[in-house]
């Protein structure tokens, strides 16, 4: 670990530049060969073919409803076989609420607490490269990672779904349909939404991942959580008190499949989940800022 004087001599060495070390390209390398990286899109890849094939033997899709406060409850299962395009919604409709959670616990939650794990941290750090590039450099791979892996599973299923019932307009459940033209960017909406709203797991995750050396602690205490808000947006007896759950708002891009564009509950689902994800976060810089590395 780099104490204050040597990190200020090396400050006026010629050449060293703090911003300038972990460059973000080094360690997007570094979290991009590691196996779990692989492993998770494997994973991400290979689910819109698994319903394809779940489609094909089991006949006519259909069942429960959509869920979600703030969203219009849609049934996307009943229409998941009538365009590409709804194929990639009723993807992201049956892992919004737990796979998606899974890569970003992943890559947020492992990425500091491995490094301790692998007795790496004191290195890098005396390397010297400043806690707060660390983490910086580190977050950002992080949630570059998560959000890669939420574009690839609607961009396969996009794909997949071409080849295997071709492409249309997405039709609703509810009635009408949105024209082939509007389809790509109301799913990339749909995608933005899931993203920022995971950002909470993600601080979750990354905060844990400061505070452990165990990776598998980290990540599954970010997975453990989010199934507790889960849980408690159930408890319909916490009334109004489950808006300030981020679990309470996650189907809410529900309102951006609508012919009528609806903002309101997307609108206070990201500021709900933005609100926890900024604290959190701030909560790993400042912890991490004093902590005794010895691993």
């Amino acid at each position: 670990m780099s104490s204050a004087p040597e990190i200020q001599a090396l400050a006026e060495a010629p050449g060293y530049h703090a911003r300038r070390t972990l460059p973000l390209r080094v360690e997007a390398m570094r979290q991009l060969r590691r196996r779990r990286t692989l492993l998770m899109g494997g994973v991400l890849a290979a689910l819109p073919f698994i319903l394809i094939i779940a489609f094909a033997i089991g006949g006519t899709p259909g069942g429960g409803d959509g869920g979600g406060g703030g969203g219009s409850r849609i049934n996307l299962m009943d229409v998941a076989t009538e365009s590409a395009a709804n194929f990639a919604a009723t993807c992201l409709f049956v892992s919004a609420g737990f796979l998606l959670v899974v890569p970003v616990a992943l890559f947020c939650g492992d990425t500091v607490a491995s490094e301790a794990s692998w007795s790496s941290l004191r290195y890098l750090l005396a390397a010297p490269v400043p806690r707060s590039r660390l983490l910086w450099s580190k977050l950002v791979v992080a949630l570059g990672f998560s959000l890669a892996a939420m574009v690839l599973l609607p961009l396969v299923a996009l794909v997949a779904g071409a080849a295997a019932y071709g492409w249309g307009p997405l039709k609703l459940p509810t009635g009408g349909a949105l024209a082939s033209s509007d389809t790509v960017p109301r799913l990339a909406l749909v995608v933005a939404f899931v993203f920022v709203s995971q950002l909470v797991t993600a601080g979750l995750a990354f905060w844990l991942s400061t505070k452990t050396d165990a990776p598998l602690g980290a990540v599954g205490g970010a997975v453990g959580l989010t199934i507790v808000g889960n849980v408690l947006d159930a408890v319909t007896a916490l009334g109004d008190w489950r808006e300030f759950l981020p679990a309470h708002w996650q189907f809410a891009w529900a309102d951006a499949l609508q012919p009528d564009l609806e903002w309101g509950g997307m609108a206070k689902g990201a500021a709900v989940s933005v609100t926890y994800a900024l604290i959190l976060f701030a909560l790993a810089f400042r912890g991490f800022s004093r902590k005794d590395i010895v691993s």
